[in-house]
């Protein structure tokens, strides 16, 4: 059973951030010490967490609750059905903007927000590797 009401769950959902999360500032600073450049905010389908140009790479930063993480499986008891849905959508969306990205060329990688807690370096080292790849983009 939930602790608030329907209006007071709304407003407090209302106010999780989307940009500048603490897994997305993490990735962010920890790619800076290693002195990779990025862009932000670039008008790309999906509107990717980062943008490397020239090397035509986005990378998302995919909160475990928001894009149904299966590692995690941290969906809400209350108004389960509203959450499933949501959540499903959010899957599908993030499955149809990797392949339109893809389909343009680019280079699409996708971590978790755990990965990015728990195994920081690992995720920076993949993203490196990735970038350092001499080899044409290939899907």
């Amino acid at each position: 059973m939930d602790n608030l009401s329907q209006k007071q769950r709304r407003r407090c959902m209302k106010r999780v951030k989307n940009k500048n999360t603490q897994p997305e500032v993490l990735l962010r600073q920890a790619l800076w010490h290693a002195g990779r450049r990025y862009r932000l905010n670039l008008k790309l389908f999906g509107k990717p967490d980062l943008v490397f140009t020239k090397q035509r790479l986005v990378v998302f930063v995919d909160g475990c609750f928001w894009h149904g993480c299966p590692a995690c499986k941290n969906m809400p008891k209350t108004n389960y059905d509203f959450w499933q849905a949501k959540i499903l959508k959010n899957i599908q969306r993030d499955a149809e903007v990797t392949t339109v990205l893809q389909a343009d060329q680019w280079r699409v990688l996708r971590f978790w927000e755990h990965e990015i807690k728990r195994e920081l370096y690992r995720v920076v080292n993949e993203i490196c590797a990735t970038l350092d790849q001499a080899s044409p983009f290939t899907p």
